[in-house]
Parts: C-alpha cells; sequence; structure tokens
C-alpha cells in the first residue's frame, strides 16, 4: 500500500501558494539580497544565504546543514552561478525533508494500515488542535471513513464544546464525559465505541498544560496504557500540533513535548498570514519527525497534506539571479 501523499490538484497549490505569501516574500526580499550584486556563488554568497535562511526562521542547525550542502555542490562543480542557486536550495531543502519523510502520509481516501487507526493529539492550548482535529474529522468523512473524536480534554470547557460542534459538522461521533473527568477513562470509552461500530478512524484531543512536565508525561502514558486494553498497538500515531505563527516559541513547544511523549508526526498550523513558514523545514529536520498536515486557513479544506517538493517550491521558488 502507498504511504505517499494524494495527487496535489492545482485548488491545492493555490491554497497553498496563498497561505505562504508572506512567507515567501520575507524569504525572497532575504535571499535576493543575499545575492544582490553577485554572478558566482563564493563565500560571501553562502554567508548571507546562511544569514537570510536564520532569520525566516529556518533555525541554525538546520540551516548549516542546508549550506553545507549548497557548499558540496559548489565545490563539486567549481562554478556555480548565482542563477542557478534557487535551484540548488529548492533541491538540497526538500532532499532534507525527504530524509525525514515528511511528505510520506497516507491519503484520506486510501485504505488505512489499522482498522481502527488510532490517532492520540498533542498540543499546547491556543496552537488549533482541537480545529485540527474538527478539520481532519472532516476530510476523513468526506473520503467516506467513519470518524469517532474523543474529547479527552476535560479540563477545558471550550475545547469539549468546540469539538462538539465539529461532530455535528463533520457527521463523526463525539464521545465525550464530565468536565474534570479521567482523561483515560475518555479514551477508552472512545475506541471501544469505535471498535463496536466499526470505525475507520478514532481522533483523541488530549489536555495542552505544559505547566509540569512529569504531570504531562504521567497523564499522556496513562491515556496510552488505557488505549492499548482495547486496541493492544494504539496509538497508531502521536501527533503534534505546532502554531507555524509562533516561529522559534514552536521549536521549544516540540521539544518540550518529545521529551514527554513519542511524537510520531507533526501538523503545524496557522501558516497563513505569518512569514515564518521556514519553521516547517527547522522543526522537522531537528526533531526528525515527519510534518504530515500544514494549516493554511480556517476553512478545513485549508488543512493541507502535506506535499514537500510543493511546499518548497511555494516557499522558496522564485528566487533570481543578484546579477
Amino acid at each position: 500500500m502507498s504511504i505517499f501523499g494524494k495527487i496535489f490538484s492545482r485548488e491545492n497549490k493555490q491554497t497553498l501558494d496563498q497561505g505562504l505569501e508572506k512567507s515567501k516574500q520575507s524569504v525572497f526580499s532575504k535571499i535576493t539580497h543575499a545575492i544582490a550584486g553577485k554572478s558566482k556563488v563564493d563565500d560571501e554568497v553562502l554567508d548571507n544565504l546562511e544569514e537570510a535562511l536564520i532569520t525566516s526562521d529556518v533555525g541554525v542547525e538546520t540551516t548549516l546543514r542546508i549550506i553545507e550542502r549548497i557548499q558540496k555542490r559548489v565545490e563539486r562543480d567549481k562554478y556555480v552561478g548565482t542563477d542557478e542557486l534557487n535551484s540548488i536550495l529548492r533541491q538540497e531543502t526538500a532532499s532534507l525533508l525527504a530524509e525525514n519523510n515528511a511528505g510520506d502520509v497516507l491519503d484520506f481516501a486510501d485504505p488505512l494500515p489499522q482498522k481502527p487507526y488510532v490517532v492520540m493529539v498533542v498540543g499546547v492550548n491556543g496552537v488549533g488542535k482541537t480545529t485540527t482535529i474538527g478539520k481532519l474529522a472532516h476530510l476523513y468523512t468526506q473520503a467516506g471513513k467513519k470518524v469517532f473524536l474523543g474529547a479527552a480534554d476535560t479540563f477545558r470547557a471550550a475545547a469539549v464544546e468546540q469539538l462538539s460542534i465539529w461532530g455535528e459538522r463533520t457527521g463523526a461521533t463525539v464521545v465525550k464525559q464530565q468536565m474534570g473527568s479521567d482523561p483515560a477513562s475518555v479514551a477508552y470509552d472512545t475506541i471501544s465505541s469505535a471498535v463496536a461500530n466499526n470505525a475507520d478512524v478514532v481522533l483523541i484531543d488530549t489536555a495542552g498544560r505544559l505547566h509540569n512536565k512529569v504531570s504531562l508525561m504521567n497523564e499522556l502514558t496513562k491515556i496510552k496504557k488505557v488505549m492499548q486494553k482495547v486496541v493492544p498497538d494504539a496509538p497508531h500515531d502521536v501527533m503534534l500540533v505546532l502554531d507555524g505563527s509562533t516561529g522559534q516559541n514552536a521549536f521549544e513547544q516540540a521539544k518540550q513535548f518529545t521529551k514527554a511523549t513519542q511524537v510520531t508526526s507533526l501538523a503545524v498550523t496557522k501558516l497563513d498570514g505569518t512569514a515564518k513558514g521556514g519553521v516547517v523545514i527547522g522543526i522537522s529536520d531537528q526533531f526528525k519527525i515527519p510534518v504530515r498536515y500544514i494549516g493554511l486557513g480556517e476553512q478545513a479544506e485549508q488543512l493541507q497534506v502535506f506535499n514537500r517538493d510543493e511546499f518548497v517550491d511555494s516557499l522558496l521558488g522564485g528566487v533570481t539571479s543578484g546579477r
């Protein structure tokens, strides 16, 4: 079974281009400045490019990896014009994402590797975690899948209410309990009901507190153990939702959650209206966790399956020679 993302349509690409427009313009101006007046890629151009990528929220470590790759290309080919730099930058960035399997994902319409396919969604409050779950429910139900949602963020009334609204919109079944209930109990009930009703997909919302990492770790571990009483290999995916508009703060969130639990995929939200799209590249590379989805707006259809080549094209495409 193929695990590669769905074929990118023209509408998908237009949405991606529009969502990354501010990021692209920011990167474009910085890279254009980096190569201004230069015809050949030399040490000065690479130094300027390094600064441009770092200030575009790609991150220091990832930027250095990209620069090293480009440097090797320059040394190998002896002469590389600045008009070739954009193409090389895109190739090396896409290659870096490919090494982390970013963009290798299930299409919503594809047969699932397990049934029910259980996803535990984690992330701090305010990143768009519950909204992302609702959008995933929409996309899965549109593809003909039966979806169950578990409202296991029982400490925040707004989260339960929001998930219930998404359930009504999408036709997904929402399992919830009283406020303050044990989140693991909600997860258990959700998966039990999903199995009994032959559901395809289970999406479990979780609390986003980070004030006590030990407490968070214990809670997430408990939820996992309870899930496995019903589905032994659950969860099949632990998805961390990050707010892309926070730039380097998203790195810190990823660091904290990867310490608290074994994160297996990323969804990066709120990339529209921000110039910090480069953070997607840095987080995927630094944490070696594949990006599965990106959020480019409020509408359900604006949550996209991440396509690394199209993403790199939308973010880095269009930089021309500085001559």
